[in-house]
């Protein structure tokens, strides 16, 4: 590589790893705050929430590389510009084509970063998640047990506790069981406490009441039992038709294009929600190398200025945008609609013609630009 390109792709890649870090840390600054907050209400320690927020960490770099990519190509273009080395090197012949080389590398090898993410990385992430999700679900405690709200843990029951005490007792505890429509049962307790067993978590409940409301035809009997000490078996309030789905992200991007049968029944998604998924991901890298060249030839058009370019910066904004919301538009349409896949890569081939069309007309002489307004009269 020569030595002008050494420079640019380095230059480029300084900023870029900038840029990287500080938009990483706010996106995954914010969803860990609402993971903390989630978790936490759950009863969950903080070395759970660091380990979700630490699984959730690929998907948030994925997304954001490209970001980082646009804003590293387009400040170091205008760094190159406002301090002259990009007029000297146009002036010593090399033409806006010769220019992008160094830029498409640059973008291309962000776009490797962002293919690894998505089709390693972030899967293994993705199943890793899955399953600790799923063992969370099986914690009744933090699943159910949640003071000063009334739960539904499955349809015809009732749960309320008044708070929960530092040493983990449950104080004043209700408990409402309407499942069966004849028999409602109803247990009050002043105080409770959930304790694990082999044969899974048990609710002992102190000092309370058991109201039994019996329905035979039009006649009601209602039986209260009064005790001292009672168990009750939490694993009831699971409901077994409740099983999670698997997100089909935790699969690898092969298994994706061609779902064979345990995939869809483990997922519960179509063939073409998958291969949808699959498609999303072989576009993503593609984002990088576009969003670069956005960045760089929009900066490319117009001359030396000493007010900057920051027209042209403001056009290579609005180019990002529309790159974006065609994006957007597509991932909308797919869900709705997942044989709409080929909608996916409309955005970086739009992209990728406004790259190639900008660097056109930034190549023609100033002259043949303005030739078409016409010479004064």
């Amino acid at each position: 590589m020569p030595r002008i390109d050494r420079y640019i792709l380095t230059q480029f890649l300084t900023l870029f790893g900038f840029f990287a870090l500080v938009l990483v840390s706010v996106y995954w600054i914010n969803r860990a705050v609402s993971l903390f907050e989630q978790l936490i209400s759950d009863g969950q320690t903080a070395l759970v929430v660091l380990e979700f927020t630490a699984l959730t960490l690929p998907l948030v770099i994925s997304v954001v590389l490209p970001i980082a990519a646009f804003a590293a190509s387009a400040y170091g273009t205008n760094r190159l510009s406002s301090e002259s080395e990009l007029v000297a090197m146009q002036s010593a012949g090399m033409s806006p084509w010769r220019l992008a080389r160094p830029v498409l590398v640059f973008g291309v090898t962000v776009g490797l970063m962002v293919a690894l993410l998505v089709h390693a990385i972030v899967p293994l992430a993705r199943a890793r998640l899955t399953d600790r999700q799923a063992e969370i679900a099986q914690n009744v405690t933090a699943q159910f047990l949640r003071a000063g709200s009334f739960q539904y843990p499955v349809r015809g029951v009732t749960l309320y506790i008044s708070e929960i005490a530092a040493d983990g007792r449950l104080v004043y505890f209700f408990l409402e069981d309407a499942r069966n429509p004849r028999e409602q049962v109803t247990y009050t307790a002043a105080e409770a406490l959930v304790v694990r067993t082999e044969a899974g978590p048990r609710l002992v409940m102190m000092q309370g009441m058991v109201q039994n409301l019996r329905r035979t035809g039009e006649k009601q009997n209602l039986s209260v039992t009064r005790f001292s000490e009672l168990t009750y078996d939490l694993g009831t309030l699971i409901d077994p038709n409740a099983a999670r789905k698997r997100d089909l992200r935790a699969y690898s991007t092969l298994r994706l294009l061609d779902p064979d049968d345990a995939l869809l029944a483990e997922t519960g998604a179509t063939v073409d929600k998958a291969r949808a998924e699959a498609h999303e991901r072989l576009a993503k890298p593609f984002q990088a190398p576009v969003a670069a060249m956005l960045g760089f030839a929009m900066l490319l058009l117009g001359g030396f200025s000493r007010f900057g370019v920051w027209k042209q910066v403001l056009w290579a904004v609005v180019a990002l945008i529309v790159v974006q919301f065609l994006g957007t538009a597509a991932e909308n349409q797919v869900a709705s609609d997942a044989s709409r896949w080929p909608l996916i890569y409309v955005s970086p081939l739009v992209g990728a013609a406004i790259c190639v069309a900008v660097l056109w007309l930034a190549a023609r002489p100033r002259g043949a630009r303005g030739a078409g307004k016409g010479a004064p009269a």
